[in-house]
């Protein structure tokens, strides 16, 4: 997969000030779609840098449209791109560079080998992960 694009919108819950949704969550939502893009393309794959422009306001409450698209690969980098636009309007927008990790890494902490341990046991069963 190459691009990945949701359809979404922020609400209350989500403001930084009146009416406005709060940077650092957008800037979340342009990295996890980063990130699980780079993921699904290298797996497994973690953030090694984002740069987030921030152009307009974005409001709560109404509709948005995020995507990505991964802009090459170099090693054991991905680098992807993504905006967030309300209609035809960009929002926001990231480069960010990903960095695949063996699944080790995620292995380390007692909830990394739980949530792997529950992985297997799906795949034993048959079911998807």
């Amino acid at each position: 997969m190459t691009d990945y694009t949701a359809t979404f919108r922020f609400d209350v819950r989500h403001q930084g000030g009146p009416g406005i949704v709060h940077g650092g969550l957008v800037a979340a939502a342009l990295d996890e779609a980063c990130g699980l893009l780079a993921t699904w393309h290298r797996f497994p794959s973690v953030t090694a840098r984002i740069f987030v422009r921030f152009r307009r306001a974005v409001h709560i409450n109404r509709d948005v449209t995020l995507q990505a698209w991964v802009a090459g690969t170099r090693g054991r980098r991905t680098h992807v791109n993504a905006d967030l636009r309300e209609g035809a309007e960009i929002l926001a927008e990231a480069r960010g560079a990903f960095l695949h990790v063996s699944l080790e890494h995620f292995l380390q902490t007692p909830e990394g080998r739980a949530a792997g341990d529950a992985w297997r046991a799906r795949l034993d069963r048959g079911s998807p992960p």
